[in-house]
C-alpha cells in the first residue's frame, strides 16, 4: 500500500504521477465488469463522472485486465450480426425477391414494417428481459435469435414464414440495442474522459455488418442469377456463425439483479421533443436504407455499384466514432448534437436525389453512413447525461420503442407511395422530409433538470 505521506523533495508534477497511477490501475480492474448500484445520486448533464454505488464484481490483476475498448469491440460483434446483417441485409436482397416472388414495392416495405414491428416488440420488453437475465446474457440471446432469422428466411417464400424471420430478427436486434446499448455504457464508465468514444464503438457493429453483406450479397446475386436470394441468406447466416464466437467466447459478467431498477421512473413529457424527432428520423432513415438499393438498381447500378453503395454506408458507419469524436465529447446532455448529426444525414440523403450516378450514389451512402449510427450513439449518450444509472435500460428502451414506431410507418408508407407513383424518388423525398423534422425537434430539446427525472 502506497506511503500517503510527500516526501521532501518531490515537486507537485511528480505527486500527480504517484497519484494517478493507483488510479489508472483500479479503472482498469473495473473495466473487466462492475455493478451499478441503483444510487440517489450521478453525473451532471455534460460531465462525465463514475456513478457512486460503482464496484469490481470480479477484482483482477491490471496487468490481465481487458481494455474497456477491446471489450466494446467483442460486444459490437452482437449488432453487426444482428443490425448491420440480420436487419439490414434485407435491402440488398430485396430486389432480387421482388423479381422472382413478383413482390409490389408496398410487400416488400411490408417486410420491413414486420421487422420493425418486432423491434417495437422488443424494445417494449427489453429492460424487463435484462432484469430477468442480465445484460450479457440479454444481448447473446438477442444475437442468437438474428441468427436463427437468417437461418428461416433462406427456408421458403411464403409469406408468413418469412414474415415470421423478419419479426424475430426485429425483437432480437432491440434486445441487442438496449442491452447493448446499456451494457456500453456500464463499461465506458470506467474512462470516462473517454467515455462518449467508447460507447460509439458499440455502434460500428453495425457498419461492420453493413460491409461484409455488401462484400457478399450482390455477388452472389449476380453469379447464380434471378431467383438465387435464398442462397444469400444461407450464405449470410454461415458467415455470422464465426463472428459471433469471439462475443459468446468472452461473457460480459454483470449480476442480474442489478441490470436495471423497474421502480426509477422515466416521466416523457421533459423528452417529448426528443421523442418526436427520434420517431420521425426513424421513419426517415428507414426509408433510404430499405430502397436505396433498389433505387441504385432502377439506375441501371450493376453487382459492383450496389457493393460500393453498400460498403460505403458501413465503411462510414465504422468511422464514425473517429469523425466525430470531438463533437460527442462535448455533449452537455441537450438534443443539438443529436440534431447535427440528422442533418448530416439528411445531406446524405439529398445528395442521391440530385444525380444516380455511381459517384454520387456512393458520395450519399458515405454521408448517410457517417451520422445515422451515430444519432443511435448521440441518443445513447443522451439518456446516460439526463438519468441515473440503474435508468440506462428503461430510458434507452423508451427511445428504441419510439424509433421502432417511426421504423415501422417508414417503409409500408414509402412502399404504397413508390408503387402509387411509380418512382422511388418520391420515397426518398419523404426520407428527407422526415429527418428535416426530426433533427428540429431534437434541436428544441433541453438538459433534463434533477427534478423532472
Amino acid at each position: 500500500m502506497m506511503d500517503a505521506r510527500v516526501e521532501p523533495g518531490h515537486d507537485e508534477k511528480e505527486i500527480r504521477g504517484l497519484a494517478k497511477t493507483p488510479l489508472r490501475n483500479w479503472q482498469d480492474t473495473i473495466a473487466v465488469g462492475w455493478l451499478v448500484k441503483p444510487a440517489g445520486n450521478w453525473q451532471e448533464p455534460g460531465k462525465d463522472a463514475i456513478p457512486s454505488g460503482a464496484f469490481p464484481v470480479k477484482p483482477a490483476d491490471p496487468a490481465t485486465s481487458v481494455h474497456p475498448a477491446r471489450m466494446i469491440l467483442i460486444l459490437a460483434l452482437a449488432p453487426a450480426v444482428g443490425l448491420g446483417i440480420g436487419r439490414f441485409a434485407y435491402s440488398l436482397v430485396l430486389p432480387d425477391m421482388r423479381d422472382a416472388l413478383g413482390w409490389s414495392y408496398s410487400t416488400a416495405g411490408f417486410m420491413n414494417t414486420v421487422n420493425a414491428i418486432g423491434y417495437l416488440a422488443g424494445a417494449l420488453g427489453a429492460a424487463s428481459f435484462v432484469r430477468r437475465f442480465g445484460l450479457y446474457r440479454s444481448v447473446m440471446i438477442g444475437a442468437l435469435a438474428c441468427l436463427l432469422s437468417l437461418a428461416i428466411c433462406a427456408l421458403s417464400a411464403n409469406l408468413l414464414i418469412f414474415s415470421f424471420a423478419r419479426l424475430l430478427a426485429g425483437l432480437g436486434a432491440a434486445v441487442i440495442v438496449v442491452g447493448g446499448g446499456t451494457l456500453a455504457a456500464t463499461i465506458a464508465q470506467s474512462r470516462p474522459e473517454k467515455s462518449a468514444f467508447l460507447i460509439s464503438l458499440f455502434y460500428t457493429g453495425p457498419g461492420a455488418g453493413l460491409i461484409i453483406s455488401g462484400l457478399v450479397s450482390p455477388f452472389l446475386l449476380q453469379w447464380f442469377g434471378t431467383g438465387s436470394w435464398w442462397i444469400v441468406w444461407i450464405a449470410l447466416a454461415a458467415i455470422c456463425v464465426p463472428m459471433i464466437i469471439p462475443f459468446l467466447l468472452n461473457p460480459i459478467d454483470t449480476p442480474t439483479a442489478a441490470a436495471s431498477d423497474a421502480s426509477v421512473a422515466v416521466p416523457l413529457k421533459p423528452v417529448a421533443p426528443y421523442l418526436a424527432g427520434y420517431f420521425l428520423f426513424g421513419a426517415g432513415y428507414i426509408a433510404y436504407m430499405t430502397f436505396l438499393i433498389a433505387y441504385a438498381r432502377d439506375a441501371g447500378g450493376d453487382a459492383a455499384t450496389q457493393s460500393l453503395i453498400w460498403c460505403m454506408i458501413g465503411l462510414a458507419g465504422c468511422a464514425a466514432p473517429w469523425l466525430w469524436r470531438g463533437l460527442t465529447a462535448r455533449s452537455t446532455g441537450s438534443g443539438g448534437i443529436t440534431a447535427m448529426l440528422i442533418a448530416v444525414s439528411t445531406i446524405g440523403t439529398v445528395i442521391a436525389l440530385i444525380g444516380t450516378s455511381t459517384p454520387m450514389l456512393a458520395l450519399s451512402a458515405f454521408v448517410f453512413g457517417s451520422a445515422f449510427f451515430s444519432v443511435t450513439t448521440a441518443t445513447t449518450a443522451f439518456a446516460r447525461l439526463n438519468y441515473p444509472p440503474a435508468a440506462w435500460p428503461k430510458a434507452i428502451g423508451i427511445f428504441t420503442i419510439m424509433f421502432s414506431l417511426g421504423q415501422a410507418l417508414g417503409p409500408f408508407a414509402t412502399g404504397a407511395i413508390t408503387d402509387a407513383t411509380g418512382s422511388l424518388t418520391y420515397a426518398l423525398y419523404l426520407s428527407a422530409a422526415a429527418m428535416v423534422l426530426g433533427g428540429v425537434l431534437c434541436a428544441l430539446q433541453r438538459p433534463l433538470a434533477r427534478s423532472s427525472v
